[in-house]
């Protein structure tokens, strides 16, 4: 797999680790890598799929540039941060398809959060994630180490304006289906098929007014009375099931 080189760091870099996150990155040919770093027990391993050399560390070398804390099972890679899409190219990838489904986030700024519904998105075959530029994480290490790999998977839109945006689906056939607790409808008893967009709030806050109201419909997830609400990477990953369901 031919892999470009640089001797210099590179423009938006950052640090992936843990096995799937690094194994998926330097599988991807879009990555541009800088360097890579693995324990001794991990260089062949990383060897069958780069032509770049690892340095071979110690594990307290890896702690010691990650934290104490981060769990990156003898794996750190030095690249850049994958480029966006644009909508407009989003728009066009949705024309090849009668049927889809794009995930909007609506200001969850977690990026564990994030990368575990990444991770759901591509399991449900989500055709793309479009997220605020404001209060939106860029992608790290760590949202990456929650997708597990799954980055490299799913194309990701990042717009100014977000209830435009919804303007712009809905023109280009999309219904629009914002998850709210308070809904009447469950996301179960609504039509399926057809091109569909999810908007998932803030765990916080839910979507905000502008957005709510750019909404088609709302929906619910059928929880218990005893529960208030769910982590919004678990109810993404219920609702993006929901959908994909035929």
């Amino acid at each position: 797999m031919n892999k470009k080189f640089l001797t210099e760091p590179v423009k938006q870099s950052l640090i992936i680790y843990g096995r799937h996150a690094v194994m998926a990155a330097l599988a991807n040919p879009k990555r541009h890598i800088e360097k890579i770093w693995c324990t001794k027990e991990n260089v062949a391993e990383i060897t069958k799929v780069s032509k770049i050399s690892p340095k071979v560390v110690e594990r307290k070398d890896i702690d010691k540039l990650l934290g104490n804390d981060v769990v990156h099972q003898g794996f750190a890679l030095f690249c850049s941060r994958l480029e966006d899409i644009t909508l407009d190219e989003l728009l066009k990838m949705a024309d090849e398809y009668k049927d889809c489904h794009v995930l909007i986030l609506d200001q969850v700024t977690d990026p564990q959060n994030v990368g575990a519904i990444i991770r759901s998105a591509v399991a449900f075959n989500t055709l793309a994630l479009i997220v605020q530029d404001k209060n939106s994480p860029l992608e790290s290490g760590a949202m990456d180490k929650a997708a597990a790999g799954m980055i490299e998977c799913l194309p990701i839109v990042r717009v100014t304006n977000l209830s435009r945006a919804l303007e712009q689906l809905k023109q280009s056939g999309f219904w629009v289906v914002g998850m709210d607790g308070y809904a009447k409808t469950t996301i179960a008893e609504m039509k399926k098929g057809g091109k569909i967009a999810i908007v998932m709030g803030s765990e916080g806050k839910g979507m905000r007014r502008l957005v709510e109201e750019g909404c088609d419909m709302t929906v619910k997830l059928p929880i218990s009375e005893k529960t208030e609400s769910l982590n919004v990477a678990t109810a993404a990953a219920i609702a993006l099931y929901e959908i994909n369901k035929k």
